[in-house]
């Protein structure tokens, strides 16, 4: 097909490894939230300095450098928290590396994008494929400029890169940010330097396995005790033996409680994080630990028993179900959320569409749901978008990542898979062969509704054409076969059937029913002999 690109092959996505859940920690005295704030701040300084030393190193990081670094923290603290320390800088100076990665392609796909419609003549028409030439010299100056903008700062990224310097802010470079726009953020000095401080705290600690409840610096006992071993230099502040701090308050987890439970009594490794949240002057303890990988259910298991195709959308989930053959059934249903307000307020819209979704995907009876494998990444830019800010805005709020993670993780738990396709011409091709068909006086069937039902064909491996192509030339077959969205072992399908011939007269029919035996003809001359010729005895007489 001239002009269509290639489409990706559909694919299972994999299931969550790891687990997280998090109680509160209610009724702490002054002393238990002294003595929070206490180790906190220090192991927050003994981080920080962490981090330091790694981004100073660079490239030249190693195991040495990394064991170096570690006994020197252990005397300030412990064995443990300094490995738990220096495994944290680690991940963090990773993670800032991938998105140095991620800024240099951004800015590359920028700079290709200027200098391929700057080269071009002013005024001159785009097409699907590439854009056009700048509309007047004026915006021609401008977006040059632009470029030369662009240029200078991809050379200074791709400089720290080969330097292995890297840009790392412990509390988040938006907190920090925020300090010059207290009025517009609603806070006040005060609120903005408990948040900051709160951010830099560490008080966390790595799950070990045959140690006793899983975990030798914040240990959770079944009941809900917890203690803290405190670093050496607070080791005055210790209420219990070994140098350990026990909280008056007791913790228990309302989800996977069992689970968690199982884990420490058989003392299988257990990560566990406090934090305040300054905001609601609260206190809470996270347990994390990894599940054992799961072998991903298979994408024929996963179309056995039909579909449900999901369309993403800035404000809904349009959703239609479709069965093993790529037939829709029923009416499509649509789950709204609101994406506006804060972090907190969108992460819980989204979480409740996607909770209605799956649970009426597990009263349909399917084994999995289809989704775009959507990624923005490369159509958020200025450069190649333009003046068309609505549209940017629109794509920037659709959470495709979180999105993906959230639904994985969700549909898991209810037994079902997530099976994710080629976004390519979904909408265009859904709304071209679905959405006049279906429409009637009492379905109303939108754009997002047609794209739903061919993402799931899409997943379930049929073509997005709602019939199948008839014959080129006649009824015979001298042509080709004409397509067929069923298998060759499912009965009733278009295409070619077997001859009466191959079963017994009497017998079952392909599609099931009895046919009757064939019977004489009514007419003379077609009905068989029944009889066999003989010669008559008698003799004629002259």
């Amino acid at each position: 097909m001239g002009g269509v690109r290639e489409l990706a092959g559909s694919f299972v996505v994999p299931g969550p490894c790891g687990v997280a859940v998090r109680d509160r920690l209610g009724h702490l005295t002054p002393r238990d939230e002294e003595v929070l704030r206490a180790v906190g701040e220090h192991q927050g300084r003994l981080a920080s300095r962490d981090l330091k030393a790694r981004c100073a190193d660079g490239l030249e990081h190693s195991a040495q450098t990394w064991a170096a670094r570690k006994r020197d923290l252990t005397p300030l603290s412990s064995s443990r928290i300094a490995g738990a320390i220096t495994k944290a800088t680690h991940d963090q100076w990773a993670l800032a590396r991938r998105c140095q990665a991620a800024h240099i392609q951004t800015l590359e796909a920028g700079i290709r994008t200027l200098r391929q419609r700057l080269s071009l003549p002013i005024g001159e028409k785009g097409t699907k494929q590439a854009a056009g030439g700048y509309r007047s010299r004026s915006e021609w100056f401008h977006k040059s400029r632009r470029l030369a903008a662009l240029e200078a700062r991809h050379a200074a990224v791709v400089a720290d890169r080969q330097a292995g310097r890297v840009r790392v802010v412990r509390g988040g470079k938006r907190l920090l940010n925020t300090r010059h726009h207290l009025a517009e953020a609603g806070l006040a000095e005060d609120q903005w330097r408990q948040r900051w401080e709160a951010e830099r705290w560490f008080i966390a600690a790595d799950g070990e396995s045959g140690k006793r409840f899983g975990n030798e610096t914040i240990r959770v006992t079944p009941d809900g005790e917890v203690s803290i071993r405190l670093p050496v230099p607070l080791a005055h502040l210790a209420n219990a033996g070994h140098g350990r701090y026990t909280l008056t308050t007791r913790i228990a987890f309302a989800h996977r409680g069992q689970e968690w439970a199982d884990r420490i009594t058989a003392n299988r490794a257990v990560a566990y994080r406090i934090h305040l949240d300054t905001g609601r002057g609260r206190w809470y303890l996270t347990a994390s630990w990894q599940r054992p990988v799961v072998k991903t259910m298979t994408l024929s298991a996963a179309r056995a028993r039909g579909m449900i195709g999901v369309d993403t959308n800035a404000d809904h989930f349009a959703a239609y179900r479709l069965d093993r053959h790529g037939n829709p059934i029923g009416d499509p249903h649509r789950f709204s959320y609101d994406l506006s307000g804060t972090a907190g307020h969108r992460d819980a819209q989204i979480r409740h569409a996607l909770t209605r979704l799956i649970h009426w995907a597990v009263r349909a009876g399917v084994a999995a749901i289809g989704i775009e494998d959507l990624d923005f990444t490369t159509e958020k830019t200025r450069e190649k978008h333009g003046r068309r800010k609505r549209f940017r805005q629109l794509i920037s709020g659709i959470p495709t990542g979180k999105l993906k993670a959230r639904l994985v993780s969700m549909a898991a738990e209810h037994g079902l898979s997530i099976v994710a396709v080629d976004p390519a011409y979904t909408s265009q091709w859904g709304a071209q062969h679905w959405q006049k068909p279906l429409a009637t006086p009492r379905r109303t069937m939108s754009r997002h509704d047609a794209a739903g039902i061919a993402i799931g064909r899409r997943a379930l491996g049929h073509p997005i054409r709602r019939r199948t192509a008839p014959p080129p030339h006649d009824r015979s077959d001298r042509a080709g076969h004409r397509t067929a969205q069923a298998g060759p072992g499912d009965r009733g399908r278009e295409g070619t059937r077997p001859p009466a011939t191959d079963r017994p007269p009497g017998g079952p029919s392909p599609n099931g029913t009895r046919t009757r035996e064939p019977s004489a003809s009514n007419t003379v001359r077609d009905a068989p002999s029944t009889q066999q010729r003989v010669q008559d005895s008698l003799t004629h007489t002259g």
